[in-house]
């Protein structure tokens, strides 16, 4: 018994997980919380858990979440990066511009979204520095 549990314990961790791009959108104003993950069900029961706890990092999406509750919002997978042969293989920079582009796209900032846009190269060094 001990055998089988350490079999199907290492057959899951070889499997691959789905990953890609995963949107938590408001229902009642259509503003979408756009998240890449190299683990999308990881990270669906993740931000439901923060919400639900009330502990999300993104401080406007856990107001509307707490204020409108889990029925006037829905997880959506948009886009889901297939992994190659190479178990081995870190997916990190085509998950990073799997979701530029989608930012791109969605423009998911302001009235349309929780996200914040992200900084230029130019704008993360004038931070640096600035703190030293």
């Amino acid at each position: 018994m001990k055998e089988s549990n350490k079999q199907l314990k290492k057959d899951y961790q070889q499997t691959p997980r789905p990953m890609g791009i995963l949107l938590i959108r408001n229902n009642r104003s259509d503003k979408v919380f756009l998240v890449s993950s190299l683990d999308l069900p990881g990270a669906i029961n993740r931000h439901k858990f923060q919400l639900n706890a009330g502990g999300h990092p993104n401080k406007e999406l856990q107001a509307d979440w707490n204020q409108l509750g889990s029925d006037a919002f829905a997880f959506e997978i948009v886009d889901e990066l297939s992994p190659g042969s190479d178990l081995e293989q870190d997916y990190r920079r085509d998950l990073t511009s799997l979701e530029d582009l989608w930012l791109d796209k969605l423009q998911p900032f302001g009235e349309r979204g929780y996200n914040l846009p992200k900084l230029s190269r130019e704008e993360k060094l004038r931070r640096i520095a600035s703190k030293r």
